[in-house]
């Protein structure tokens, strides 16, 4: 897929999603042939005043490019600065614009899904964006704020004109956040009046489901967001049947060293954290594992008798507890194949 000067390896992306996209996830999913991944969310305005936390959600590691560094904000000047100061960083690929994100402190800044009331403002900034880089500048929004009023054909509109290089769209309005239905009719009709690359998101939970969503809407690319959250192998499972090969049947020593490298990769992550805050090793290891059961309730997700153990979860301290759980989980089963979903 071309993105003004970026050709990705695929059509599928790792949607941006706070408290899940860091630079430990994305490497796993590019483990598994994940095209590019997209940063947590990172305010503007945070970034331009050099504050360390909002840098951290910046953080990448080698090999795992392609990366989009992914700012909100409303103003279009502290976004173009922004933009260009991520760009000097010479980490990123390109510069994704959020005009989506329905989060209640986001939108009262005028920020996020906000912006989707004002489409004149979100053409406003991806035109100063463009100004300040030479990196692709792209859009991720929804098709509306609520049903009484969708304004995608606004939006797409303002964002083509104001030059960025592609146009992401979830298929739901603001104000439902990730309940009900994606409406993909419209993401495909959007399609139809754009010029530049249209990438749809939204319900995306298997192989088989981006790949018709692909095909069906005419979209040029799928993100998937919480679909690869606890099977970030699903990137794997749309390569083999885009080849016409069967999925590969995972087993548990697989999803035991998965979460391995996951759980070493956020702990990495924590150190560097750890270092802007001058935090002792204990307390990253400690941060690293309360941040990790989120993805460790996805990973162990479908599989038998685990119940019991998911209630000792407020208990997990660190990664040694975090293994401990993980293998006492795997002792239970009847079979080493993980379920599918």
């Amino acid at each position: 897929m071309q993105i003004g000067s970026l050709k990705t390896e695929t059509s599928f992306f790792l949607a941006p999603m706070a408290g899940y996209t860091d630079a430990a996830f994305r490497s796993v999913c590019k483990r598994f042939g994940c095209s590019m991944g997209y940063t947590e969310v990172a305010v503007a305005q945070g970034l331009i005043r050099g504050s360390k936390p909002s840098w951290h959600l910046l953080e990448t590691v080698p090999g795992e490019r392609p990366i989009a560094g992914h700012i909100y904000g409303s103003d279009p000047d502290v976004m173009a600065r922004t933009a260009a100061a991520i760009e000097a960083t010479g980490r990123f690929d390109l510069i994704d614009i959020n005009c989506g994100c329905p989060v209640r402190k986001i939108v009262a800044k005028g920020a996020g899904a906000a912006l989707i009331r004002d489409p004149n403002r979100i053409g406003e900034i991806v035109r100063a964006v463009r100004a300040e880089v030479s990196l692709p500048v792209t859009v991720k929004t929804r098709i509306g704020f609520d049903a009484e009023k969708p304004r995608i054909r606004e939006i797409a509109e303002q964002v083509e004109t104001g030059g960025a290089h592609a146009l992401a769209i979830h298929g739901r309005y603001a104000a439902h956040h990730h309940r009900g239905d994606v409406d993909w009719e419209l993401i495909a009709e959007i399609k139809t009046m754009c010029r530049i690359p249209v990438i749809g998101n939204g319900g995306v939970f298997t192989a088989q489901e981006a790949l018709r969503r692909l095909r069906e809407s005419g979209v040029d690319g799928i993100m998937i967001a919480r679909g690869a959250v606890g099977q970030p192998w699903i990137f794997d499972d749309i390569a083999r049947l885009e080849r016409g090969e069967p999925i590969a049947v995972r087993r548990l020593t697989e999803l035991r060293d998965i979460i391995e490298q996951h759980l070493a990769g956020l702990v990495a992550l924590k150190k560097i954290e750890g270092g802007h805050r001058r935090k002792g090793s204990f307390l990253v290891d400690r941060g690293a594992a309360t941040h990790f059961r989120c993805h460790l309730i996805q990973y162990l997700s479908g599989l038998q008798d685990w119940a019991d153990i998911r209630r000792q979860f407020n208990d997990l301290a660190s990664s040694a507890d975090i293994m401990e759980v993980v293998d006492a989980v795997f002792e239970r089963q009847h079979s080493d194949i993980v379920p599918s979903r």
